[in-house]
């Protein structure tokens, strides 16, 4: 493969206005569509050595045979020109938001003669008011069988209400008691749109003044000894009060935003949306979406915003709250300005009761990316996909039913442990897991030697294999990964040879994760940035640095407690008490006298013993 691309155009030829470029394929296609306030700047980054490139990055300029570009007067234009390309070329390598469900909103058709409320997943009604979107149906329904007890509007379909109005007979649904229109024959058209309107007003402010309201008239109504009417208000001010706590006050009365959690990886992100109108979460949507080339925070959330707000029309808040400042922040928030009709303000929160929304938001696209990935693990069809990509891809003679990845953990060389995990048939097998404690290496090539020495010497010959794997160690695996590159394979490569056991396949797990290096290869092997077997790595990957950092952390726990029995006068109870203040070791270890001496039951004599006793170490 060359170094740089033979067909780059000319540094000067390409001007430093703003700007929309894109990559084409041999046959024209749009790959990628990009923009940028400085064309000249931004192409610059891919004209460079490929090998430094990312994978995903090489991959679009290999595969591109031509960049094109259109200057732009602002970055304005450039933003709205990049997001009318996007939707109407879908460029594979651009990121998009597919949703695997459509969301349900309410809707009134203010439009129609006699508005109706309704259940839909379509946002495109003419004249409609949408409220929403609801997680599920059951949530949409709930809500207007509550509401039109207390503000009893049209919900028959348009046949049904011609019919009605034609014959003079009511609906089936207001026979039922479920439809309060025209067409139940009780009111006229010109009094249902005042309850149309007063529907409206009620789910857009959530005023609790109607129920107060409403609970004057129902006094009243019982000490005029009207006990009938008393029970029907009372029975109305129930249904508001059910339709006011199920939408939970998060934020100021007058609050009006669209608050975004994030989480991502190297192959996929999660989106959740919290919607907020006055002050109330109305809604909460998710997305995850796979991606294919790798952008930062930024970039990132700039083209969820503009996929929420262009490609699914959603009506944009008067506040964004995202968890990181988009790219040209101020083109976007005029964008959506101009959508919206009104100010719109783009922000990140750092304190308060939005940040602590946004906190929320985020924890919640961390669990769906973990959940996401649960799914696909559980798949059986993924999972032996995965492991037939695994087979070709390493030209090996069977699958690797059995994997076992090692990895690293130190604090600046200290406290070394090293962990083993291990997944059977695509899936963890958390019992077999296994960490090595390393009192002294020189580096991570030599923890990674003493680690693989002391695995394989379960595996010399099968007579001792039986016996000893019985309570230390399983089957034999067909796949060692080690998390690092060629340094790091070559040592386990060393330790394999030295070991006398016969072969096993060896790979390590380069940082940019599609490349895995063999022993004595030049060249990495890469997996297909979509394919399962590069999910299986990256989970592989994750779980064996979660689990050598948890050991380690949990090494370093047991290593400051022997340290502290020690001193005089420091029993478990106090131990517990100086680890719950301080909340780690470290804060521990810097701890000065003063501050150890204010936890309750150290006083300042065992303090200062215990600066003594740390800082020998």
């Amino acid at each position: 493969m060359a170094t740089y691309l033979d067909w780059r155009p000319a540094s000067g030829d390409i001007p430093t206005s703003p700007g929309v470029y894109r990559w084409l394929d041999a046959n024209g296609r749009i790959l990628y569509v990009g923009k940028a306030k400085n064309l000249r700047s931004r192409l610059a980054n891919y004209f460079v050595a490929l090998e430094t490139l990312p994978e995903r990055t090489r991959r679009l300029v290999t595969t591109a045979r031509d960049v094109q570009w259109t200057v732009v007067r602002n970055e304005i234009e450039a933003l709205q020109l990049e997001y009318t390309w996007i939707q109407e070329y879908s460029p594979p390598f651009n990121v998009r938001l597919k949703d695997d469900k459509s969301y349900p909103f309410m809707a009134v058709t203010l439009a129609d003669e006699a508005p109706r409320v309704m259940v839909t997943r379509t946002a495109k009604i003419r004249g409609a008011r949408y409220f929403g979107p609801y997680p599920k149906v059951w949530a949409v329904n709930e809500t207007i069988d509550l509401m039109i007890k207390v503000m009893p509007i049209r919900t028959c379909n348009d046949s049904n209400y011609r019919r009605a109005m034609q014959s003079g007979k009511p609906c089936f649904a207001s026979q039922i008691g479920k439809c309060g229109g025209p067409c139940s024959q009780q009111v006229s058209i010109a009094e249902h749109r005042e309850r149309v309107n007063e529907f409206v007003h009620f789910m857009e402010t959530y005023d609790r003044s109607i129920v107060e309201k409403l609970k004057r008239d129902m006094l009243a109504a019982s000490e005029a000894l009207q006990f009938e009417e008393a029970a029907r208000l009372r029975d109305r001010v129930q249904a508001f009060e059910a339709v006011l706590e199920k939408s939970a006050v998060v934020l100021a009365d007058n609050a009006d935003a669209d608050v975004y959690g994030l989480a991502h990886d190297e192959l996929a992100a999660s989106v959740q949306l919290f919607t907020v109108r006055r002050g109330r979460v109305r809604g909460v949507r998710g997305w995850v979406l796979d991606k294919e080339l790798e952008v930062d925070d930024a970039t990132l959330m700039t083209q969820i915003l503009q996929d929420v707000y262009g490609a699914q029309a959603q009506h944009p808040a008067r506040e964004i709250v995202v968890p990181q400042i988009p790219d040209e922040v101020d083109a976007l928030a005029s964008v959506l300005t101009q959508a919206r009709g009104s100010n719109v303000r783009v922000h990140t929160a750092q304190r308060g009761a939005k940040a602590e929304l946004l906190a929320t938001a985020n924890r919640n696209a961390l669990e769906a990316l973990k959940q996401y990935k649960l799914k696909r693990t559980a798949d059986y069809v993924a999972r032996t996909e995965a492991l037939n990509d695994l087979r070709e891809a390493l030209e090996l003679d069977e699958a690797p039913l059995r994997i076992e990845c090692f990895d690293v953990s130190h604090l600046q060389g200290t406290g070394i442990v090293a962990s083993m995990v291990v997944f059977e048939d695509g899936l963890p097998k958390k019992r077999d897991y296994r960490r090595f404690n390393i009192s002294e290496s020189t580096d991570d090539t030599d923890s990674i030697y003493q680690t693989l020495m002391r695995r394989l010497a379960y595996l010399r010959d099968d007579e001792e294999q039986s016996r000893e794997q019985s309570t230390k160690f399983a089957y034999r695996p067909q796949l060692l990964l080690i998390d690092g590159g060629q340094p790091q394979v070559a040592a386990a490569q060393r330790a394999l040879n030295e070991s006398g056991v016969g072969s096993i396949a060896i790979a390590g797990i380069a940082k940019r994760l599609e490349e895995l290096w063999l022993p004595d290869d030049d060249f990495p092997v890469i997996l297909p940035r979509a394919s399962e077997a590069l999910f299986l790595i990256q989970r592989l990957r994750d779980e064996a640095h979660r689990f050598a950092i948890t050991a380690q952390r949990a090494s370093r726990r047991r290593d400051i407690r022997t340290q502290l029995e020690e001193v005089a006068g420091l029993g478990p109870a106090r131990i517990n008490a100086l680890l719950k203040h301080f909340g780690s070791v470290t804060k521990l270890r810097a701890a000065t006298a003063e501050e150890i001496a204010e936890v309750p039951g150290v006083g300042p004599n065992i303090a200062a013993n215990i600066v003594h006793k740390l800082s020998r170490k």
